[in-house]
């Protein structure tokens, strides 16, 4: 499955307003993401799809060199049980 960017988030999906899998952010300050929703169609769960969605996320963030703040229950998660994530924390 593809994952496209979107206007504030990336996605999974014909459009951004027909995904089935996304997650969004807002930019603040020019600096700091905050990742705050993630959504996986039940059709799609168990497939680690908001896993693929998140690390997207940090690639762009890595890529723009700008960290993330998490607002959404799942990234916070994330952000608990795993390192790979520590050098784009806020």
């Amino acid at each position: 499955m593809e994952i496209k960017k979107g206007s504030q988030g990336f996605y999974i999906g014909e459009t951004e307003q027909d995904a089935v899998a996304r997650i969004s952010y807002k930019i603040k300050d020019d600096t700091t993401i905050y990742a705050n929703s993630t959504y996986v169609d039940p059709s799609l769960r168990g497939q680690n799809i908001a896993k693929q969605l998140l690390d997207r996320l940090a690639d762009f963030a890595r890529e723009e060199n700008l960290k993330i703040e998490p607002t959404c229950s799942y990234v916070v998660k994330m952000f608990e049980r795993s390192n790979s994530y520590d050098d784009i924390k806020v």
